[in-house]
């Protein structure tokens, strides 16, 4: 959940690209996905929280790397169209693979669905993580991006808990 908060944080930080909009993009994003694969939103936030701990360490690998500000260029870029070219740069195929393997394990969703998603999953996934980085014109480092890769495995990496917290943000229950 303190990802979520980092998420609000962003949000609320006029020197950072967060926006409202852009959460209920994501999240609108998500949902649609989900509805064209068959699949309910309490299947896609598992699989997004099993994605998250799948891609963490291997965020980390390339942080370490290339550097945080090369891999935050990177995932920047990942967040517009799903590029199948630039997921191949940012996560090779074997690594790929190796995520799917592990999120249809954990989530019990066919990997072949699950690979039919990844071009669509991870620009989401980097379009959320893109709402911590500075505005142009300002400095500062993507504080979601350096959260998401300095956590502890399964605390800040409940991709899913964002959107589900992020769902409930955006749709408030309606007072009696």
């Amino acid at each position: 959940m303190s990802l979520f908060f980092d998420v609000l944080t962003a949000i609320n930080n006029p020197h950072q690209q967060g926006s409202v909009d852009q959460l209920g993009s994501v999240v609108e994003a998500l949902q649609q996905l989900a509805s064209r694969q068959g699949l309910e939103m309490a299947q896609m936030i598992a699989l997004l929280d099993s994605l998250g701990q799948e891609l963490q360490p291997i965020l980390q690998d390339q942080a370490s790397a290339i550097g945080v500000g090369a891999l935050e260029g990177l995932l920047g870029k990942l967040s517009g169209a799903g590029s199948l070219g630039l997921l191949q740069v940012a996560i090779p195929r074997p690594l790929q693979q190796e995520i799917i393997q592990a999120v249809a394990q954990q989530t019990g969703i066919q990997a072949d669905q699950i690979q039919a998603m990844l071009p669509q999953l991870i620009p989401a996934i980097m379009g959320l993580l893109g709402m911590g980085a500075a505005k142009p014109g300002t400095s500062g480092q993507n504080v979601l991006l350096e959260a998401f890769l300095k956590s502890e495995p399964g605390q800040s990496t409940d991709l899913g808990t964002v959107i589900n917290f992020a769902t409930r943000f955006l749709n408030p229950p309606a007072q009696a």
